[in-house]
C-alpha cells in the first residue's frame, strides 16, 4: 500500500462566473499501482481515477482509492 496527497487546481465556471478552485485529498494505492505511486516524483502532473471512501468507521474523512494513474507529458 502507498499513500499520498493529491492537489488539484483549476478554473471553473459556476453560475456564469469563473472561479479558481483548489483542493488536496488523501489518496491510497494498492498492489501493482502502489509500486507506481511509490516512484512518482512529488509535484508531477498526473491523471488519476478511483473512488472515494471513508478513511475508517470512526473517521468519515474522504480518501481517494486509486484505480489508475497516468503521468502526463512533460514530467
Amino acid at each position: 500500500m502507498a499513500s499520498c496527497v493529491l492537489a488539484h487546481e483549476s478554473k471553473q465556471v459556476e453560475a456564469g462566473l469563473t472561479r479558481e478552485v483548489s483542493v488536496e485529498v488523501q489518496a491510497v494505492a494498492l498492489g501493482d499501482l502502489a509500486a507506481v505511486l511509490a516512484v512518482a516524483v512529488p509535484g508531477s502532473a498526473l491523471r488519476a481515477t478511483g473512488f472515494l471512501a471513508a478513511k475508517s468507521l470512526r473517521s468519515r474523512t474522504p480518501v481517494l482509492h486509486l484505480n489508475t494513474i497516468e503521468f502526463l507529458e512533460g514530467n
